[in-house]
């Protein structure tokens, strides 16, 4: 017989999709803590591989087991390509699986091809930061309207910020179904600080550039294609050029586009390095290096305030304006004299470059992952919920 009370609760199943490079990297912290919980937590992770080469050496990185490969890349795809061959292949793992739940995160392809899988299926879906918004429904493109959609198809809305969760509220997203838990890139952050290691790529590269003041570039967003993103970098260029003291360091992205520009733009300057792409401690690294930032990205946007590093974001909106309202990022819009003359700023003494230092993050202070799964574990009835309460997290301000 067994006593009331000690009957042993079935395990919960658990499926993670992602795609892309920042997908597993902001995943990396939800996915060990619940495997960290396996007495009440079984975990399927499921990479669509739509990074191939840049996808793997993270999850070696993080220590993240891959189950299933989809496996969906070929060459010079579309979109619509890509989240067909995604869905398809979804029919066939979720059959297999019956998961209790599917997570996804952010804006990709990937994250939108699971959660309406999951709809489809009729199952729970959370969505891993939810609610940004840039207001603009081609920039970032497809990224923008990826957001909106997932955000009609998720059950749950882990919102990164008390902005966030507004914007979800102002678009009718049920306040029960959304809570707060911060971004888990923090996470991803912190664990990588407190644990670097001598790179001796990066070693060589800072003690040829000791003394200068490093400028750390990143773009490939689609919308940067063309004459905008050859702009910005004739005006790097030059900037550079005109100043023997700085130095540009860019990881350049794999896309053919960027590196035909990039190596068209930029070569055959000793103080302007192309860079291959970096592993994730690298790069944080070399941002920790940084005199500034130059970019188009959002984590890079949600990584500086912890790292005390100014951006300058080569793009006409934001879906994060918490980095701008934290005094640690400006907005350059989509010309590239903008950009020129926002270079000219920060190289004056004292300007808002100068007074830059670590502060507190408005996206999170590096416990996303647990917030998430605790409040996992509450909604699939895996723990008393008296003990854990999700309105703790939906409420709490980070």
């Amino acid at each position: 017989m067994v006593k009331k009370g000690t009957r042993k609760q079935a395990k919960k199943k658990v499926l993670t999709l992602f795609g892309t490079r920042p997908e597993m990297i902001k995943l990396a912290p939800v996915i060990r803590e619940l495997e960290a919980q396996d007495r009440i937590f079984q975990t399927v992770n499921a990479a669509s591989a739509q990074h191939t080469d840049l996808l793997y050496p993270f999850a070696r990185l993080f220590d993240i087991r891959i189950d299933h490969d989809l496996g969906i890349m070929t060459a010079n795809q579309t979109p619509n390509q890509i989240c067909a061959r995604i869905l398809s292949a979804l029919d066939i793992l979720l059959a297999r699986e019956q998961p209790d739940l599917i997570l996804v995160q952010g804006d990709t392809t990937t994250t939108l091809a699971g959660a309406l899988a999951g709809f489809h299926w009729r199952l729970p879906v959370g969505h891993v930061e939810a609610g940004l918004r840039s207001g603009n429904l081609f920039s970032p493109y497809p990224e923008e309207m990826n957001r909106r959609l997932v955000s009609r198809l998720a059950t749950y809305h882990f919102a990164a910020t008390p902005h966030n969760r507004e914007t979800l509220l102002s678009e009718g997203i049920l306040p029960e179904n959304i809570f707060i838990t911060g971004n888990p890139v923090i996470d991803a952050l912190e664990s990588i600080r407190q644990c670097f290691r001598k790179v001796p790529a990066v070693d060589a590269l800072l003690a040829e550039t000791s003394g200068l003041k490093r400028i750390v570039l990143t773009t490939h967003r689609r919308e940067s294609f063309g004459p905008e993103m050859h702009g910005n970098l004739q005006v790097l260029r030059r900037f550079i050029e005109e100043r023997k003291d700085v130095a540009l360091l860019f990881p350049v992205h794999p896309n053919p586009e960027v590196r035909r520009q990039a190596t068209e733009v930029l070569s055959g300057h000793r103080r302007i390095y192309l860079l291959s792409p970096l592993e994730y401690p690298e790069f944080i690294m070399l941002l920790s290096h940084a005199w500034l930032i130059v970019s188009d990205s959002g984590g890079v946007q949600e990584e500086a305030p912890t790292l005390g590093k100014p951006v300058l974001i080569l793009r006409e909106n934001t879906e994060r304006p918490e980095a701008i309202g934290a005094g640690v990022a400006r907005l350059v819009g989509g010309a590239p004299e903008q950009l020129a003359a926002m270079l000219e700023e920060a190289y004056t003494p004292h300007s808002w470059v100068a007074d830059m230092t670590a502060r507190d993050n408005p996206f999170g202070k590096g416990d996303s992952g647990k917030r998430i799964v605790k409040i996992v574990a509450t909604l699939l009835g895996v723990v008393d919920p008296d003990r854990v309460s999700t309105s703790e997290a939906r409420e709490s301000m980070l």
